[in-house]
């Protein structure tokens, strides 16, 4: 009450004729998870002869609508409802959500036909929100079901809905719902996007659909320039998660034939590939790619030839492999995380990952991280040999 007083005598209430406005007010009880202060709240300022403004309302209800308090929420619901006030698609996007994330889908339903009835012109907008928040916890069917209805009432579904459906299928559907559902967008004549292309390619990286990856990013079209060296990383992982090293060459020139330059994730998959089949010029021959790229390697690449090396016991020539590489850099991790979906990591990143969580040490670099790797390598190589 005496922070009611205290916005009263500084003039925070924000009178609009005969209606008040507190919203903020409202919001920042919500965030205490003091709805009861918000109730009285309402209660001094209808006392005090003031009727909350609709911003009021809706802060209110979303107020009890967070803190689970849904019959208090439905009840300003039904007074929005049933004034004068306009509804925007905030206000129902926002109830919505609340009721998503307690499972209240039948609400959603029901907040679907009040709108229909109070406002149709937001019903396209409501239906795409309803549709995300049936995705968002997996109900597929009843997303399903809110896309027939907002087809059968005229209305279309534009390109994020179509991208949502890829995007909740590969989440939560099988991958035969998932490919449906891309055949649907294609037939809207709609583009698959950025989000859309990666969470289907890690549906089929999840499963091993290797060879499944390589024809939907065909599909696409790897001449897209939208989403930069997305599609082009994808199918030369494809091959190389198979060691298939002569097509990931191939598909290599072609994208640089195709006037795409390859990224650092381009060169790490190589990488990868080349540090586990152990073919020391082929890397090197990448590495120094790199350089003329002027792409700097992150740790997964610094890990790629310490990995190689030790693993056939080079370790002494690990100076001429790092020659060209600048050991004083900071230990960063840029590579795209798709490829650990796939490769996994080396055993020097997931070390070093390790040490980098040591606060003791404010700053490492990869010469840091080289030489604490090799001594623990080569103490664990002793002991084993001893044993």
């Amino acid at each position: 009450m005496q922070i009611i007083w205290h916005w009263k005598q500084e003039g925070s209430f924000h009178n609009k004729g005969n209606f008040v406005d507190c919203a903020s007010l409202v919001r920042i009880l919500s965030k205490k998870r003091a709805p009861h202060l918000a109730q009285e709240l309402l209660l001094e300022m209808k006392s005090e002869g003031f009727l909350p403004s609709s911003s009021t309302l809706s802060a209110l209800m979303l107020c009890y609508a967070d803190n689970g308090l849904f019959p208090q929420a439905h009840a300003i619901w039904e007074e929005l409802l049933n004034s004068s006030f306009e509804l925007n698609i905030q206000i129902v996007s926002d109830l919505m959500d609340a009721y998503a994330r307690m499972g209240l889908f039948h609400e959603i339903i029901e907040i679907l036909n009040q709108v229909g009835l109070r406002n149709f012109s937001l019903l396209p907008k409501a239906y795409s929100h309803a549709i995300s928040c049936f995705g968002k916890q997996g109900q597929l069917e009843l997303m399903e079901i809110a896309l027939k209805e907002m087809l059968s009432r005229g209305f279309s579904a534009d390109s994020a809905t179509g991208n949502s459906f890829i995007r909740y299928y590969s989440t939560f559907g099988s991958l035969t719902e998932m490919e449906s559902a891309y055949g649907r967008l294609k037939r809207s004549r709609h583009v698959i996007d950025k989000e859309g292309i990666r969470a289907m390619s890690f549906a089929y990286l999840k499963e091993r659909k290797f060879y499944s990856l390589g024809v939907f990013v065909k599909d696409v079209g790897l001449a897209r320039k939208d989403v930069g060296n997305l599609l082009w990383n994808l199918l030369l992982l494809s091959y190389a998660a198979n060691f298939k090293m002569k097509s990931l060459q191939r598909e290599f020139l072609k994208m640089l034939e195709t006037g795409f330059r390859p990224d650092l994730t381009t060169f790490n998959i190589r990488a990868v590939a080349y540090s586990r089949m152990s073919l020391f010029w082929d890397l090197h021959l990448s590495l120094e790619h790199m350089r003329h790229e002027h792409v700097v390697p992150d740790l997964v690449t610094y890990g790629c030839v310490v990995d190689a090396y030790l693993d056939k016991r080079l370790g002494r020539n690990l100076d001429f492999a790092f020659s060209k590489m600048n050991l004083d850099d900071s230990p960063l991790v840029l590579t795209d995380p798709f490829l650990f979906e796939v490769l996994g990591k080396g055993d020097f990143q997931s070390s070093s990952e390790a040490f980098l969580e040591f606060k003791w040490r404010k700053k490492w670099t990869y010469r840091d991280l080289v030489s604490v790797y090799l001594k623990k390598h080569f103490r664990r190589n002793q002991i084993f040999w001893n044993y």
